[in-house]
């Protein structure tokens, strides 16, 4: 193995983990001066900056003729961003899920999905689709942004929901702040990546499996470090609403200038609508009964999470190998850990209504 793919892809995670420290300071701060909630900054200045690289990615594979990298990157992106960014999280702290995440945010994020993956039953995601998808985002960061202003009364950190000790300080200051952590982050995530998908390729694995696991993620580890910085530091809103924000952010605007990018469209193939995307959908909708049981992530579902990340990545391992195994493990995972867990999580949002329905 090169050395100096070692040496940059140790570089790398260390400027992802300052990065997301700069970056989580400078965004807490401009929550208070702007008068915008840190759970808007979390959904659109921290997720949207975190997303740089999955943007990058994608519009560079488009403009390249791969289509595979450009989907599959969102799509991997999407189930990372929740199974093992949110899983992690939890374990670390349970997160605290807010009222406008469950009643606005969350159901958006499964309509974008539902959206794309209607979008994409033809084949292939084209023009139209791209620009549709663009418009979205824009006015849906419009929306966050006024309805965020006009809510918020002028005061102080600690009324915005900001830790003690956060004071709003300088704007330019914490503008700064905050370009220096996503910089960090992109140039952090770009050697990452490059190493991994180089011992990928030559250890013969697919281009599909490549873009939905090791450039997933790889692109993703921006907002694993921001949200597990926030979690650390307290910054709870904003572990969340990074990883709701972003999987908006990938849906509409990453996925949508790949689209306008791409010559003929970026190409859909049957084995990534047909797994992959059903899988994406799957998860965003997951969200939903989870947050809802006590508007909180706790420690085992974290562990769910990170639980079905591992069942998905060995699915697509053992796919793309043709192992034997296969049959045997879809079985295991249908007939048995699916009705499991969807009992489970049956039983606590009816435990969880009846506490709420005794509450009230």
């Amino acid at each position: 193995m090169n050395v100096m793919v070692i040496v940059l892809f140790v570089l790398g995670l260390v400027l992802l983990v300052v990065g997301a420290e700069v970056l989580v300071k400078g965004a807490s701060r401009l929550a208070a001066g702007f008068r915008i909630s840190p759970l808007v900054i979390g959904l659109t200045v921290v997720a949207f900056g975190t997303s740089a690289p999955e943007m990058a990615v994608s519009a560079g594979a488009s403009l390249s003729g791969q289509g595979d990298i450009a989907l599959g990157n969102v799509v991997g992106s999407n189930i990372f961003n929740v199974l093992f960014i949110l899983g992690v999280s939890a374990l670390i702290a349970p997160l605290v899920v807010s009222r406008q995440l469950i009643r606005l945010d969350v159901p958006l994020m499964v309509g974008a999905t539902v959206l794309v993956v209607l979008l994409s039953l033809d084949g292939s995601l084209g023009l139209f689709d791209g620009v549709l998808l663009m418009v979205l985002i824009v006015a849906y960061t419009a929306f966050l942004i006024i309805s965020s202003r006009r809510d918020n009364r002028p005061g102080d950190a600690a009324e915005l929901g900001v830790p003690d000790g956060t004071q709003a300080g300088s704007i330019p200051v914490n503008l700064l702040f905050v370009a220096g952590g996503l910089v960090m982050l992109v140039l952090g995530a770009r050697w990452l990546v490059d190493g991994a998908v180089t011992m990928a390729i030559s250890m013969g694995i697919s281009e599909r499996v490549v873009a939905l696991t090791i450039v997933a993620a790889g692109t993703s580890l921006p907002e694993v470090a921001t949200s597990v910085i926030a979690s650390i530091r307290g910054q709870r809103d904003i572990a969340v609403g990074n990883v709701v924000g972003s999987n908006l952010f990938n849906l509409l605007a990453v996925l949508g200038l790949a689209s306008v990018l791409a010559p003929e469209g970026v190409a859909v193939s049957a084995a990534v609508l047909s797994f992959d995307m059903l899988v994406m959908l799957a998860v965003a909708i997951a969200c939903l009964p989870i947050f809802f049981t006590g508007m909180r992530i706790n420690r085992w579902e974290g562990l769910l999470f990170l639980g079905y990340y591992v069942i998905y990545t060995a699915h697509l391992i053992l796919s793309d190998s043709a192992s034997t195994a296969i049959g045997g493990f879809q079985t295991a995972t249908l007939m048995y850990l699916l009705p499991l867990t969807a009992l489970t999580l049956a039983v606590t949002v009816v435990q969880q209504a009846r506490k709420n329905t005794l509450k009230s």
